[in-house]
């Protein structure tokens, strides 16, 4: 079968013919009549089948009859990237070119003046993802009334992206008159109840069954028991080993990301990155980058798995094993597409085994593993300071040095004041709590002060004025008034045992008989 066989104009004829293909996809063949009659489609196939074509075609040859208005687009494409907005655009370029169809694009980290100008001028097709579509309608710069075919692309996609509520929004403006076509590599439950909402009588078209992997790729597990330093080492043996035109790279993380493309550069090797932290230009550059192969290894995270068409693709590492199953299926796809050959190695860690499973379970099959490969014993070039595991070792020691969860109460020792000067003792002290104590052991201002009646203390203690010094000087615990603390603790031996000051009772023979000035009321110390 042809295209010409499909029932395309001639003009369209001729733009496919100027990309060199001949013959459609298997999508391609089964979708593109019914979408030419009119009806609503739920097409499931797995990604590098071709499925952008099967409806920017057909969709080119229904718009070419009519006109378009401003601000009220005729047909609406909804993406749940930006990467893959821009893809289905420049699609719509290259097949569009001998059609005179206006065309924009919405896209967020890009000027939205631009945008609204394009929308003021009328456009024909309207290429968008959720979120920006959604902001300038609410701004009021778009009609969506006048819009009489939509396209739902990677559902599975949107329902991970938490898409699906802001999709379901946007189908109760558009007007009930249209027709629907919803594509996905994989049809769950919402997606299925989604389409059972809004679509009307739909033709399913399934090439493939869902979350089946391209038979065309040949997939790898290489199990890898070492830290983070021994996968990139790894990865190094494989591009090293591998006949690697050009490859990607993914990983769960934007950080693991950047940290890899450094030390990929580290290593002489051309590699750039893609994530979601970049502003949209720099995004478009480095893709470009990579298609011009002016970079062979593009390391990305999930942002660019989807619907990335790259000519040329050889190989697809997953340096992380991806977290959600349907993803695995995307990011091999990015090898092996129109009809090519492909590799896809996964790295599974003592972490990713229930990952691999999931994703086997899914797919349906085993994923053969390769053991450690001979060759990564002789990559034992110098590995940079940044890549030796000290976090990794430190992190071992101190785990190993934890004590005994049911340990008894160690006995630590406290530096006290001896009874000479500058030579400090250590003595045990019980880990108890303050309300278990000795009472000898306790602070001064806990201990118990007995209270001699007044009629037994002697004739300086009848004195009014050291009554309330002394009563001071037991209620805080030092045996003086602040006023004098510092001038004393200056005369006193610093380190001399501090202990509950004695109660007075008589005067001691030989001691001072008269009053006793104020520099010399201290607490008499046992």
């Amino acid at each position: 079968m042809s295209f010409a066989d499909l029932g395309l104009s001639d003009e369209l004829l001729r733009a496919v013919g100027d990309t060199g293909y001949t013959e459609p996809t298997p999508i391609q063949a089964s979708a593109i009549p019914p979408v030419l009659m009119m009806r609503d489609i739920i097409g499931v196939a797995q990604t590098g089948t071709g499925k952008t074509a099967s409806f920017v075609l057909p969709m080119i040859d229904i718009l070419a009859q009519g006109r378009s208005r401003a601000r009220m687009p005729r047909s609406l494409i909804l993406e749940p990237t930006r990467e893959l907005a821009a893809q289905v655009a420049e699609n719509f370029e290259i097949y569009g070119k001998y059609h005179k169809l206006s065309m924009a694009l919405l896209i967020g980290g890009v000027q939205m003046g631009d945008q609204v100008k394009a929308l003021e001028k009328g456009v024909d097709v309207l290429i968008a993802t959720p979120g920006r579509l959604m902001d300038l309608f609410g701004r009021g710069k778009i009609l969506l009334t006048g819009c009489s075919m939509l396209v739902i692309d990677e559902a599975d996609r949107m329902l991970d992206m938490g898409f699906i509520p802001d999709i379901e929004e946007i189908c109760t403006k558009l007007p009930a008159q249209r027709q629907t076509l919803l594509f996905s590599a994989t049809m769950p439950a919402p997606i299925k109840k989604l389409a059972d909402r809004f679509l009307t009588n739909p033709k399913t078209i399934e090439v493939a069954r869902p979350a089946t992997t391209n038979t065309n790729i040949t997939q790898w597990v290489v199990p890898v028991k070492g830290p983070s330093f021994e996968k990139r080492k790894m990865l190094r043996t494989l591009l090293a080993r591998e006949d690697v035109r050009n490859a990607i790279v993914f990983c769960n993380r934007k950080t693991t990301v950047r940290e890899l493309n450094k030390s990929l550069k580290e290593h002489g090797i051309s590699s750039g990155e893609i994530h979601g932290d970049m502003d949209q230009p720099a995004r478009v550059a480095e893709l470009e980058k990579f298609k011009r192969g002016e970079v062979d290894i593009l390391v990305a995270s999930d942002v660019a798995a989807r619907g990335l068409d790259v000519k040329g693709v050889s190989h697809v590492f997953n340096y992380d094993a991806p977290w959600h199953p349907d993803d695995y299926v995307h990011r091999i796809g990015r090898t092996g597409r129109g009809g090519a050959t492909g590799i896809a190695y996964t790295f599974v860690g003592p972490d990713d085994v229930e990952n691999i499973e999931n994703i086997e379970k899914l797919t349906g099959q085993k994923i053969p593993r390769i053991e450690a490969l001979p060759e990564a014993a002789a990559v034992v070039a110098e590995t940079p300071r940044g890549e030796r595991p000290r976090r990794e070792k430190r992190r071992e020691r101190v785990v190993d040095e934890q004590p005994p969860v049911a340990a008894e109460p160690e006995r630590r020792t406290r530096r006290v004041p001896s009874a000479r000067a500058g030579h400090p003792a250590e003595r045990p002290v019980e880990d108890a709590p303050r309300a278990e104590r000795p009472v000898e052991d306790a602070p001064r201002a806990e201990r118990p002060v007995e209270e001699a009646p007044r009629r037994e203390r002697g004739r300086r203690e009848r004195d009014e004025t050291r009554g309330r010094a002394d009563d001071r000087g037991r209620n805080d615990g030092r045996g003086r008034d602040d006023g004098r603390g510092r001038h004393e603790e200056r005369g006193r031996d610093s380190g001399r045992d501090r202990a509950p000051a004695p109660t007075i009772t008589a005067v001691e023979d030989g001691a001072w008989n008269g009053p006793i000035p104020e520099f010399l009321r201290v607490a008499l110390t046992s």
